[in-house]
């Protein structure tokens, strides 16, 4: 049984990098579910891909990296969604997205996944899918469930209803724009919509401020991950971290995101400290982005190490 359920975008991921192209699973939900099998987290994988030979491909590939396909549906009379990373030699970066309606959750999809929720220790939820499956998945989420959410809905009502149950919210500078209703330029902007953030019921705010990093902070209370057990551990006072952008050398940020979360919910689960979590996630990231394509290449050690050897530094 899974320990982690993801719920997001399954897609086919071209990656053209100085004219050599590769097809691989992609999509934001994929992308944190490859991580987190990755990490050593048995996870399910909760999405849409089209009928057509792509889409069997991606979740054969999702199965042979060891996710739990169970409940990725296959939409008849649909194509699958197609993500095109073009990576210049200079650098220069173009995503081109194909993601067909069909390829999003319904509330339908959501549901015939409550078993697979029933059990989970952690739920992730990726916010560009419709608000009414994004909401579905919160009300099934088991109570004792750890609840991430990644990016920004699209509508109040999902926001409203996200930051009421979300133990977990990371957005990127845009995303954490539309989460407040305001621009945010820096990390003093990026301070103050974490404050309001975690007033409004999460427990653990992760925003990326630019070139500054990501800044994370987080209310006082029970370890997360510990069903909600307890007084608050030595850890677990209020405070924040701003987490550099680790790493020499960055080729592609597709999937950063991804695999920061991925990271960041493993050491929540395991026990781990926001700090601790906060770099293992910005570690994470930093492994990501060294090559062409979101697919992630983590290892814990590989993450431990370099999560170590940018605190130190």
């Amino acid at each position: 049984m899974a320990d982690v359920v993801v719920l997001g975008q399954i897609g086919c991921d071209v990656v053209v990098h100085e004219g050599q192209r590769r097809e691989l699973l992609g999509g934001k939900g994929a992308n944190q579910a490859v991580a987190l099998t990755q990490l050593a987290v048995p996870v399910a994988l909760v999405g849409v891909v089209g009928d057509d030979g792509a889409g069997r491909e991606v979740r054969q590939q999702a199965a042979a990296d060891g996710i739990d396909v169970g409940a990725v549906v296959l939409r008849r009379s649909s194509r699958t969604a197609v993500l095109t990373d073009l990576v210049g030699a200079d650098g220069d970066r173009r995503l081109v997205e194909d993601v067909p309606a069909e390829t999003l959750l319904t509330v339908e999809d959501v549901h015939a996944a409550a078993g697979l929720l029933a059990a989970a220790r952690g739920v992730s939820v990726q916010l560009q899918q419709p608000g009414d499956a994004v909401r579905a998945a919160l009300d099934l989420a088991p109570a004792h469930a750890l609840v991430v959410v990644d990016g920004a809905p699209a509508d109040e009502r999902t926001r409203t209803a996200l930051l009421a149950r979300a133990h977990v919210v990371r957005a990127d500078a845009r995303e954490a724009a539309l989460l407040v209703g305001r621009e945010l330029d820096g990390v003093d902007d990026a301070r103050a919509a974490a404050a309001e953030l975690l007033s409004a019921g999460p427990r653990l705010v992760s925003l990326a401020t630019g070139p500054a990093g990501d800044l994370v902070a987080w209310r006082a209370g029970p370890p997360l991950g510990s069903a909600g057990e307890g007084g608050a551990g030595p850890r677990w006072t209020d405070g924040e971290v701003l987490v550099p952008l680790l790493g020499d050398d960055p080729v592609d940020p597709t999937g950063a995101g991804d695999a920061s979360v991925a990271a960041l919910t493993t050491a929540l689960l395991r026990g781990e400290g926001p700090e601790d979590a906060a770099w293992a996630a910005g570690a994470a990231a930093a492994l990501t982005v060294g090559h062409a394509g979101g697919r992630p290449r983590l290892t814990p050690d590989r993450v431990s190490e370099q999560a170590r050897r940018g605190r130190a530094g």
